[in-house]
């Protein structure tokens, strides 16, 4: 994660839009901050952008972000984290309808992945996956990392049957 800042005056942003969009069409960007600063000399606003440099957005995406290669996550996991990680995709949806927004805004494909992959087993773990703040965990974490618990049946989180 990398952050870049952006100081764009109120009274004529005109030719300091263009830089920002640029820079927003070319990265993938996890939040934005923005603040109306003013001062006897006038007022400007301070953005700070936080986003993944571009070998960690995607390898493989052109310049301008077309044309980016989809991960087949069939290929990259394994069957039984696929299994686990194919639930979580449908519990994420679930909440997403809840809470109407769109599934990404819960957890991206790779945050999930990611879970299934390093076992998270706990809110600290799942905290270090990029992406994942304090919003995020506070509305959704738990329930992600009761379904991700040895013993239990992601699809809901509760304990499985014991197996014959």
């Amino acid at each position: 994660m990398q952050l870049k800042f952006f100081r764009i005056p109120a009274a004529d942003p005109a030719g300091f839009g263009e830089e920002l969009n640029a820079f927003l069409r070319g990265h993938r960007i996890l939040a934005v901050q923005r603040e109306l600063v003013t001062e006897s000399g006038g007022a400007w606003w301070a953005l700070c952008v936080e986003y993944l440099p571009s070998a960690v957005a995607g390898a493989g995406s052109s310049a301008n972000g077309a044309g980016k290669g989809k991960i087949d996550y069939r290929e990259k996991l394994s069957a039984e984290d696929f299994v686990v990680f194919s639930a979580l995709r449908e519990i994420r949806k679930q909440l997403a309808e809840r809470y109407g927004v769109p599934v990404y805004a819960v957890f991206t494909n790779e945050q999930i992945a990611e879970m299934v992959t390093t076992k998270v087993n706990n809110l600290a773990a799942l905290r270090k996956i990029d992406g994942v703040g304090d919003s995020r965990i506070e509305k959704y974490g738990e329930r992600f990392v009761a379904a991700l618990q040895p013993g239990t049946s992601p699809a809901n989180g509760k304990e499985a049957a014991p197996k014959p």
